[in-house]
């Protein structure tokens, strides 16, 4: 099942019953803004114990229209890389520290 922003925000009021519902809902608004920014600028995103967000470019090429078989040009364009760090690995595969 994927989380969805409503069900983190949930999950975070929860856990944090003292802040207003609200503030919760802009805390986690501004750090999917600073990302996306971080992101659109080029520079890459780091989250200790989490991952590394970047941007790539994607150089133009010619590739195909899978249905049709015949040939697309397509632009250059930028696309997101992930690299998660050795802490969640080793959670997703439970391993040991």
């Amino acid at each position: 099942m994927a989380v969805v922003k409503s069900k983190l925000l949930k999950q975070l009021a929860k856990n944090y019953p003292n802040f207003l519902k609200k503030d919760l809902e802009r805390f986690i608004e501004i750090i999917l803004k600073e990302i996306k920014q971080t992101l659109k600028r080029g520079e890459r995103v780091e989250l200790r114990g989490f991952g590394i967000f970047s941007s790539k470019i994607q150089k133009a090429r010619i590739s195909r229209n899978p249905k049709t078989g015949e040939k697309v040009n397509t632009i250059q364009k930028k696309i997101i890389h992930f690299k998660m760090s050795k802490d969640l690995f080793k959670k997703l595969n439970n391993e040991k520290k």
